[in-house]
């Protein structure tokens, strides 16, 4: 498998609304929030699913109705275009 390019954050920015620039790496990162936290898992499994088809999982952090994400690609050593394919579905079914 071919490693994929980096892009950086900015240009990833560029490209999706609502997700920020992570302090310290080349990062983006957004939080998510919902109803409780039967929705906030809801979530998490459909990105698990997606993130294994992706080979592209993200860092998170969970606690009730909240999931802060953080996207990057460590075999690019930053942002790539997974990135915001990844951040894009997220949005998607994030409602």
């Amino acid at each position: 498998m071919s490693r994929p390019a980096k892009i950086g954050a900015a240009a990833a920015l560029s490209q999706l609304e609502g997700w920020a620039a992570v302090s310290e790496k080349d990062a983006i990162g957004k939080t998510f929030r919902f109803a409780d936290f039967n929705a906030a898992f809801g979530f998490m499994t459909r990105v698990a699913l997606m993130a294994d088809k992706l080979d592209h999982h993200p860092e998170w952090f969970n606690v009730y109705n909240r999931v802060e994400v953080v996207l990057t690609t460590h075999d690019a050593d930053g942002v790539s275009d997974l990135d915001v394919t990844m951040a894009r579905f997220m949005d998607s079914v994030a409602g």
